[in-house]
């Protein structure tokens, strides 16, 4: 009579422990899965990133040269990728930059009236409007040539000239004379005619772009005695916005 028992007393030990087994084992997926999950990207104890900052808080923050040449250097190498020629590298360089030309735009904008509207609270004055984006070529090329070149470069751009042909009349040029994009690249003599600056030329064709002005931007090397590495970056609007342009003229609006 006590073999039964006994039997039955292995048997439910047995059980217990084959049932432990399968607990452990469906148990291990989620420590698999914590352990997984604590080996992906870091998170402030705060819980909040980049994302969570505000716009206006690096307004006058200064980035190093040093981590800008190299990720510049980067990018250019990565450019340089299967390209045919120095054409090819200049457009793929171009193309980096136009996305930038439009978030740029947006940031400049929203700083702008940002700065606006607190100054204008804090003068409790209602005169003072939010900046409008431009209608016409010229304040277009003036919001270039000084906000935009100090967002970037923390200076207004050395000129702006109007091409004096009449064959040309949708040719601007915006001139800087030591660009900062190209002052730690090295280009060999079998490559001189190769600007790097075509990457800003994306960033105004971008910007341009995205005011609704229709155009093509393309960076050209013009060195002088005083300035060897002077840069022209000229602009060359699409007819529409000529047409537009004689409208708005008539119109008088500026």
């Amino acid at each position: 009579m006590a073999h039964p028992a006994r039997h039955s007393a292995m048997v439910s030990v047995s059980n217990s422990a084959a049932n432990q087994s399968n607990a452990s084992d469906k148990q291990q997926p989620p420590q698999q899965i914590q352990h997984i999950a604590n080996t992906g990207l870091r998170v402030p104890s705060n819980r909040k990133t980049i994302y969570d900052r505000h716009l206006n808080r690096s307004r006058n923050a200064e980035s190093s040269r040093a981590s800008f040449a190299f990720l510049f250097a980067e990018m250019v190498t990565y450019a340089q990728r299967r390209v045919t020629g120095i054409q090819d590298l200049e457009k793929r360089l171009n193309e980096q930059g136009y996305p930038l030309g439009l978030r740029l735009l947006d940031l400049l904008y929203y700083r702008t009236i940002t700065s606006s509207t607190s100054s204008s609270i804090s003068s409790s004055s209602t005169s003072a409007a939010p900046p409008n984006r431009p209608l016409r070529i010229l304040p277009l090329l003036h919001l270039i040539h000084g906000p935009l070149w100090r967002l970037l470069f923390n200076r207004p751009a050395d000129a702006l000239e109007h091409s004096v042909s009449p064959d040309t009349p949708n040719e601007y040029m915006i001139t800087d004379n030591d660009p900062l994009v190209n002052t730690y690249i090295s280009v060999p003599k079998e490559m001189s005619m190769l600007n790097c600056a075509a990457f800003v030329a994306g960033i105004i064709e971008g910007v341009c772009d995205g005011c609704g002005f229709e155009a093509k931007v393309t960076a050209h090397n013009q060195p002088t005695e005083m300035w060897p590495g002077r840069t022209i970056f000229l602009v060359r609007f699409g007819e529409s916005v000529m047409e537009r342009e004689k409208v708005l003229e008539r119109a008088g609006i500026k």
